[in-house]
């Protein structure tokens, strides 16, 4: 009786752990593309591609930033310059890839 007790617990740990896997992953796997408007004190106000009204999110204290390639602060992101976002289901801000120049 009792090993089939165990049995069961741990195929349902296994099935819990298996199926509960994507909301563990975090949010979108594709970034949203927008311009800085405002960045600093742990928020990045942009406007994105698809709507021009400015939306303000939190940023994650370990996002990873980068700014032409090279890792940055949020606060050397400066109005106008172009960015790449990720956000986690939440809608915290996990990674910024931004440019200061329009890429050609």
């Amino acid at each position: 009786m009792a090993t089939r007790l165990c049995s069961l617990l741990v195929a349902f740990v296994a099935l819990a752990i298996f199926a509960g896997q994507p909301a563990w992953s975090g949010g979108d796997d594709k970034p949203h593309d927008g311009k800085v408007v405002k960045a600093g004190d742990g928020k990045l106000t942009m406007t994105f591609k698809d709507d021009k009204k400015p939306h303000t999110h939190d940023v994650a204290k370990d996002a990873k930033i980068t700014l032409d390639e090279k890792n940055a602060k949020l606060e050397d992101l400066k109005e106008g310059y172009h960015a790449h976002v990720w956000m986690d289901k939440k809608h915290v801000v996990t990674k910024i890839e931004a440019h200061s120049k329009a890429k050609k």
